[in-house]
């Protein structure tokens, strides 16, 4: 766990088989509210279960055909202070309870220049990770484009928390708080660790959504901090 800011704030990475208490995990907090989405319709379409053959299990989404953006540091290994190799990153896209649309192999990852997953909190900005798949995962028409990220500005985050792995769960009522120093965005999204790697969706002035960050840390109560999006 890293403190910044005043504010308690943990890695977003999936955890073990056992799931904890929904109070006991960060990011929720008393007053979390979420709710189940349809992985079949839009803007979900783009979001997938990212899962390891060592059990890991973080939420990615794709950004083109056969390209998809997650959390770096859900493809570090602490254990043996080395990536994970890329034979061992799949993905399950529109899983839900067993059943998923389309499986695909990653064959290559881009971890962001400037991430150091030794020093989480301090380069948290740069926490994202480019998967290039074996096969195309959306139609292009799927994508949901870049945006921008005002304060107040309505916003959702969906994922698969700990603890409902099963179903992607999240908050689609939430906001943007603003944008710390280190460019880190703010928001008030339920989200827990598995959200990690998770599309933070924003209302553009349009009327339309934008996603603007990549889920990657926690908060002590409701809320976390998404790395913002490749330039």
């Amino acid at each position: 766990m890293k403190r910044a800011a005043a504010l308690l704030i943990v890695c977003l990475s999936g955890g073990g088989a056992i799931a904890a208490p929904a109070l006991a995990l960060p990011g929720l907090g008393a007053d979390s509210h979420r709710s189940v989405v349809d992985v079949n319709t839009a803007p979900w379409r783009i979001l997938g279960r990212v899962q390891t053959s060592l059990g890991g299990r973080c939420t990615g989404f794709a950004v083109a055909p056969t390209v998809m953006l997650t959390a770096a540091h859900c493809l570090w290994l602490p254990a043996t202070r080395h990536y994970i190799q890329p034979e061992d990153v799949y993905v399950l896209m529109g899983y839900a309870m067993g059943q998923y649309r389309l499986h695909a192999q990653v064959t290559r990852f881009v971890i962001a220049p400037g991430y150091d997953p030794t020093n989480e909190g301090g380069t948290a900005s740069e926490d994202r990770a480019t998967l290039v798949l074996d096969r195309p995962v959306v139609l292009s028409g799927d994508l949901v484009p870049y945006g921008s990220a005002p304060m107040g500005a309505a916003a959702m985050l969906v994922g698969y928390p700990q603890d409902r792995p099963e179903v992607p769960y999240g908050d689609i009522s939430c906001q943007i708080n603003g944008l710390a120093l280190n460019g880190l965005i703010h928001h008030d999204c339920s989200a827990t660790r598995g959200d990690s790697g998770g599309p933070l969706f924003v209302r553009q002035p349009d009327g339309q959504w934008g996603i603007v960050g990549i889920d990657v840390l926690a908060t002590e109560g409701r809320g976390g901090f998404a790395a913002p999006l490749p330039h």
